[in-house]
């Protein structure tokens, strides 16, 4: 188990850091204004079980074969770069409208786990953040990270998500301007895979 006085201190941490804008947050308020609230709250998760994909790895030693490998960050980095840019195509080429707006929350999970588990950062990341609240004597290393993991996430969880659902109120009042609303949201994917694009291993 964690610590009580370590939680107490990593609470107030993490939440700074969910605070602190970002690919997920951006990706969260794209979704948020495209396709309404609850895709935007399914986006959230989507990335949200990706931070936590990425502490297990980390928590199992797979984090450092990462970092050591700078051409499997690369291949990573350019997959995420890869999809960042088909979203931005798929969203311009797509009606003013969501023509069918029922399936966009499962859609947009299923885009915001695959921009998080494509954005190799996380787990380098999480490989410097996590283990400074990481105390071996207390108990077993991964369950350490797994619990700390659930509190990072669900923090990034609940505000990425009321990012987007204020986004979504955008959204609709400029649903009149369809063209407006694509302009955004594909500039805003095309903006992350640039971003992704010139991202440096540190």
């Amino acid at each position: 188990m964690v610590d009580p006085l370590t939680l107490l201190a990593f609470v107030p941490a993490a939440l700074a850091l969910n605070l602190t804008p970002g690919a997920d947050m951006m990706f969260c308020l794209g979704q948020g204004m495209r396709f309404g609230p609850r895709a935007s709250v399914a986006a959230s998760a989507g990335v949200a079980l990706g931070g936590m994909v990425h502490v297990t790895l980390a928590g199992l030693g797979l984090g450092a074969v990462v970092a050591a490998l700078p051409w499997a960050f690369d291949v990573i980095r350019w997959i995420g770069v890869g999809y960042l840019l088909w979203l931005a195509v798929q969203t311009w080429r797509s009606s003013g409208a969501a023509a069918n707006p029922v399936p966009a929350p499962k859609s947009a999970f299923r885009s915001g786990l695959i921009v998080n588990l494509t954005n190799p950062k996380v787990i380098l990341f999480v490989l410097a953040f996590v283990p400074q609240f990481v105390v071996p004597e207390a108990g077993p290393v991964l369950l350490q990270f797994l619990m700390l993991g659930s509190v990072l996430s669900l923090g990034g969880l609940i505000i990425n998500a009321l990012v987007g659902v204020f986004a979504s109120g955008l959204g609709r009042r400029m649903v009149g301007g369809g063209q407006a609303l694509r302009w955004i949201s594909s500039g805003i994917f095309v903006a992350l895979a640039a971003r992704l694009a010139v991202l440096e291993r540190t």
